[in-house]
C-alpha cells in the first residue's frame, strides 16, 4: 500500500517543476533578446589582450589564433605561462612566427605568488601590456575577427567599469561527454545569465570576456584583490561594482571550446563551478533547484506514482525539449538529439545535490579547498 505521506513532498516537487517550466519558457526568450542586441559604433582604442594559459586545451593552437586574427586596427596579446617547460609555449611560438605583423608578446614565469595561480599569471603578465584598455579571456575561447571591434565601444561609456561576454559551448570532437558539457553552457548556464541580465538581477562576470581599463583595476587595487579567489571572474565584477561603476555585457557570444574524455572529468569539472557559486552565492544557488524541472517531475512520479504526477514528466519533458531546440535556433546550433535531454539533465541534477557535500575542489593539478565567499586555500601539497 502506497505511503500517503510521500503525496505532499511529491506535490511540492511537481509545483516545483512548474515554476521550472515557467522559468524556461522565460529563459528562453531571454536568450533571444540578448544574442540579438545591437552593436555599438565608435573609434578604435587600443587595447591590450591578455591571455593566460597552463598546459594545452583542446584546440589551444586554433583558440589562441582566433585571437590574434583579429580585425581591429590597434592591439597587442600578451601571452602569460608561469613555468619554462609548459607544453603552451610552443603553440605560443608558433603563432608569433605566423602573425610578424602583430604584436604578440610571451611572458614566462615572474615574481607573482597567489593562490589562484591564474591570478598570479595575469600578475606577472600586466608589466608587459602597452595599452590603456586590457581584455582578459581564458584559453578555451574562441572568437570571430570582430571580437574587439564589437566590445572596445562599450569599453568607452561612462560609468562602464567591466564589460563582458556570454558564451556557447562548442565541443572539440564528437565524444559524449564534450557533447553534455556543452549542453550545460548553451541550456544551463546561459539561460541563466540571460534571465539574470533581462531582469537586471544578474551580477555575472564570466570569463570568456573581462574587459576594462587600466584606470578601473587600479582603483580596485589591481588583480591582487582577487588573488585568493577561485571565482576570479566573479570576484572582479564585484570589485568594480564596489567602486560605483558597472558591469555591462558585451554584443558578442564567445565560443567555449569544451573537451571533456571521461565521464569523471566532466562531473568533476562541473562539481568545481557548482560548489563554487553555491558558496559565492548560497541562497540563490538554493532557489536555482527550480531550473531542474524535468528531474523534479521525475521525482515527483517516483515519490507518488500517479496519473497527474506521470502526466508532470511527460509536460515537463516536452516543453524542456521545445525551450532546448529553441536555444539551439536561437544561437546558431544544430538541434539537440533528444536522447541527450534526460541525460544532461540527470548529470545536473546529481551536480547540484552533489554541490552541496564537502568543501574542496581539484583544480588543474592540485586540491583547494573554498571557504566561504569563494576563497581558495591549498588543501594539502599533494597534487591531484
Amino acid at each position: 500500500m502506497q505511503l500517503e505521506w510521500l503525496a505532499f513532498p511529491a506535490w511540492a516537487c511537481s509545483a516545483a517543476s512548474v515554476a521550472g517550466l515557467l522559468y524556461l519558457a522565460f529563459s528562453a526568450i531571454a536568450v533571444r533578446i540578448l544574442v540579438k542586441q545591437p552593436r555599438r559604433d565608435g573609434d578604435s582604442i587600443a587595447v591590450t589582450l591578455l591571455k593566460p594559459l597552463r598546459g594545452t586545451d583542446a584546440e589551444l593552437y586554433d583558440n589562441l589564433r582566433s585571437f590574434c586574427a583579429q580585425d581591429y586596427p590597434r592591439f597587442q596579446v600578451v601571452f602569460g605561462v608561469a613555468d619554462a617547460d609548459d607544453p603552451a609555449i610552443p603553440v605560443v611560438r608558433q603563432l608569433i612566427a605566423e602573425f610578424p605583423q602583430h604584436d604578440l608578446t610571451l611572458v614566462v614565469g615572474g615574481g607573482a605568488r597567489a593562490p589562484n595561480r591564474k591570478v598570479a599569471n595575469l600578475m606577472n603578465m600586466l608589466p608587459a601590456a602597452r595599452h590603456p584598455y586590457l581584455v582578459i579571456s581564458d584559453s578555451d575561447m574562441r572568437v570571430a575577427p570582430d571580437y574587439i571591434a564589437g566590445i572596445a565601444p562599450s569599453l568607452v561609456v561612462p560609468d562602464v567599469g567591466l564589460v563582458t561576454c556570454l558564451y556557447r559551448g562548442m565541443p572539440a570532437g564528437s565524444g559524449l561527454w564534450s557533447r553534455l558539457a556543452c549542453l550545460h553552457v548553451n541550456h544551463g548556464f546561459l539561460p541563466e545569465a540571460a534571465v539574470g541580465e533581462l531582469v537586471h538581477a544578474g551580477d555575472g562576470a564570466f570569463g570568456a570576456t573581462l574587459a576594462l581599463s587600466r584606470t578601473t583595476l587600479d582603483a580596485i587595487g589591481g588583480f591582487a584583490a582577487i588573488a585568493d579567489r577561485l571565482a576570479d571572474d566573479h570576484a572582479l565584477g564585484a570589485a568594480v561594482r564596489r567602486i560605483g561603476r558597472s558591469v555591462v555585457l558585451g554584443p558578442v557570444i564567445v565560443d567555449n571550446v569544451m573537451f571533456e574524455p571521461t565521464l569523471t572529468a566532466l562531473f568533476r569539472h562541473e562539481l568545481r563551478w557548482a560548489r563554487t557559486v553555491h558558496l559565492v552565492a548560497p541562497v540563490g544557488y538554493a532557489g536555482s533547484i527550480i531550473t531542474h524541472p524535468l528531474a523534479l517531475a521525475v521525482l515527483a512520479a517516483l515519490l507518488h506514482p500517479a496519473l497527474w504526477s506521470i502526466c508532470g514528466v511527460i509536460a515537463a519533458f516536452i516543453v524542456r525539449v521545445g525551450t532546448i531546440w529553441l536555444g539551439d535556433r536561437a544561437l546558431g546550433l544544430a538541434r539537440t538529439p533528444i536522447y541527450l535531454i534526460p541525460l544532461r539533465d540527470g548529470l545536473s541534477f546529481a551536480v547540484f545535490i552533489a554541490s552541496f557535500f564537502a568543501r574542496s575542489v581539484a583544480w588543474r593539478d592540485r586540491r583547494y579547498r573554498i571557504t566561504r565567499g569563494g576563497r581558495l586555500t591549498l588543501d594539502g601539497d599533494n597534487p591531484v
